[in-house]
């Protein structure tokens, strides 16, 4: 396996990086579609104040916006995948710069569309529906809108907000400016004096090194790296929520919270419970802490020993990641195992290994009429593999969506995002257990299976607390400073990690700038309901459950032709109850009684 994770882009494999070709040939290509989309806004924006002249004149307006979108999600894949890749560089920062603007400008150039179908009203609507069969994709759509009709402002008010997308850009982008490009770190060192490079690429692997000291040095500078800057970024954040609270009361919601759910018609209290049940299960973490101590061999755990290896196998490949992910999705169809093996192996949807400049984590992202691309950076480790099922879940959601539905039901909720990726972990995770015999190789399989549920079970409902809190405070008029952000993460951490874990208060507090996804407000509450949703289906899969596997295939295929909990209800899981919830800790508990038996 190539090490590219202190390399230059260069270094890295041109087969295993994604496929910008496959979307623009050249940059002049992209110049020339950017361009064309701001030359088409006039000509929809004739359109303004004509809906009410009929079915024809509507059907004109939402063709010619649908058109402008899908045309746009190409310029904006090309440009930020480009970006996410080489963050340094600075032609391809300047070209997103470029796609986010154009992305406001054409939501200010659509933003009359809806204001004059809700003023047409419901019945005229259904009426023309009813006469004109092109008008049928939009049935849920206008359902959607007039659910949401009072939250829609005039049509002045909806081309200005429109028109601030842009600048409300601006926080993520001065965030992913900071801390994928400027923000340095310290090297670290291990036991026997040698040093090593934390970077954004080489962070997880470090943290997952066997050598104790390492860890503990990476888990330091990389922490110290965001503290050097807290204050800044702690302005930055405090931006950023004001921005979601303006947006928010712009649109007449009580809350931020209000808003962000009510865009998928989630109930508050999906929230609510999940957060209570979290709570209430807090003694399983602490069951595992004591679990991973004495497998580690530690007298008492820290964080910088929770991403450490339980086993030590040989490192794995790339490929034969890929050929146990296509193994355990068997159940799902050859069609669907083939796409997987096609995407992965031989049409480039995943930009695989690490390097300089490249941002940290991993993501799926595409549009309708592009691959769905993958950024990750494989390290050869079983977490690594996990990672790799999971945004392979994430883009065959997108895949088959596109492929099934219009334009204007393509693109899923949020909320059922997280629960795709997470089913193949499940899936993968139950093939490998039943095939591997190696002890080691079983006991990364449930690092694996841990460290995913650690991040989506663990750390997003903590941050989901915080970030809740810190929404309240912008709220009732509070100001947010760097000691109140670290000291609210860190008492929130402590009483996850119970009281007999000890911690680095100041570092761990840092953990609230390490996060991107709370630049989307309340999107980190969804991993957690979406891990759930996910074990919930995967079991009727693994079980053999007549009808199990199409009905999810069925959920993919769904993309938002429907509200996120009806599709989830249609595929066999009630995520407005707690109980999937309640059902995955234990699952949780049960892989934590695995570990146990392992350790004795």
């Amino acid at each position: 396996m190539p090490d590219t994770a202190t390399q230059p882009r260069s270094a890295v494999p041109i087969d295993r990086t994604w496929d910008a070709a496959s979307v623009f040939a050249t940059i002049e290509e992209w110049e020339a579609a950017l361009e064309g989309v701001v030359a088409d806004l006039p000509a929809l924006e004739t359109l303004n104040g004509r809906l009410a002249e009929g079915a024809s004149a509507t059907l004109e307006a939402l063709a010619a916006r649908d058109d402008l979108i899908r045309r746009l999600g190409h310029v904006f894949v090309y440009a930020y995948l480009d970006y996410s890749v080489e963050t340094t560089d600075q032609d391809a920062v300047a070209r997103f710069g470029r796609a986010q603007t154009v992305y406001g400008q054409v939501l200010a150039a659509v933003a009359f569309i809806e204001p004059e179908l809700l003023a047409l009203g419901r019945d005229r609507l259904r009426e023309w529906s009813d006469e004109n069969t092109a008008l049928a994709p939009y049935v849920h759509y206008l359902d959607d809108l007039f659910r949401r009709g009072e939250h829609v402002r005039s049509a002045e008010v909806e081309e200005l907000l429109g028109q601030l997308a842009d600048a409300h850009a601006g926080p993520y982008a001065v965030y992913s400016g900071l801390v994928d490009s400027d923000l340095t770190f310290a090297d670290a060192t291990g036991a026997s004096s040698d040093t090593a490079e934390v970077t954004q690429g080489s962070i997880d692997g470090l943290l997952g090194s066997a050598d104790r000291a390492l860890r503990r040095s990476a888990w330091e500078s990389y922490a110290d790296g965001y503290r050097r800057v807290r204050n800044s970024l702690a302005a930055n954040y405090a931006t950023a929520i004001k921005m979601d609270v303006f947006s928010g009361r712009a649109r007449r919601h009580e809350s931020t919270r209000a808003a962000s759910l009510s865009a998928s018609n989630i109930p508050l209290e999906v929230f609510d419970n999940l957060l209570a049940t979290f709570e209430r299960h807090l003694p399983t973490w602490h069951r595992y802490w004591d679990v991973r101590a004495a497998l580690l061999g530690v007298d008492e755990l820290r964080p910088f020993d929770l991403w450490a290896p339980l086993g030590d196998p040989a490192p794995l490949t790339y490929e034969q990641c890929v050929d146990w992910i296509c193994e355990s999705l068997a159940p799902l169809g050859s069609e669907y195992v083939e796409t997987v093996r096609r995407g992965c192996l031989d049409e480039r949807w995943i930009d695989v290994y690490p390097n300089q400049g490249k941002m940290g984590g991993a993501f799926s992202a595409g549009a309708p009429g592009t691959h769905p691309f993958i950024v990750m950076s494989f390290d050869g480790t079983a977490v690594s593999l996990g990672t790799l099922a999971h945004e392979l879940g994430h883009s065959m959601h997108s895949y088959l969506a596109w492929e099934t539905q219009p334009q204007i039901s393509s693109r899923y909720s949020l909320f059922v995002a997280e629960v795709a990726s997470n089913f193949h972990q499940s899936l993968l995770r139950a093939h490998l257990l039943d095939v591997v015999s190696d002890r080691e190789l079983q006991l990364s399989i449930l690092e694996e299976a841990m460290a995913n549920f650690h991040r989506y079970f663990f750390i997003m409902p903590t941050l989901a607390r915080f970030e809740r809190e810190m929404h309240e405070r912008v709220e009732r008029g509070e100001g947010l400073t760097a000691d109140l952000l670290e000291g609210r993460t860190a008492e929130l951490f402590g009483e996850a990690y119970g009281p007999s874990f000890e911690f680095d208060r100041e570092r761990v507090g840092i953990n609230w700038a390490q996060f991107s996804h709370l630049y989307a407000p309340f999107y980190v509450y969804q991993y957690a309901t979406g891990i759930s949703g996910a074990h919930a289906l995967a079991r009727g899969v693994l079980q053999g459950e007549t009808g199990a596997a199409e009905r999810y295939l069925d959920f993919l295929r769904a993309g938002g032709s429907a509200y996120p909990l009806d599709v989830l209800r249609a595929a066999g899981v009630d995520l407005s109850s707690p109980e999937p919830v309640e059902e995955t800790f234990a699952v949780l508990a049960a892989l934590v009684d695995k570990l146990e038996a392992l350790a004795s």
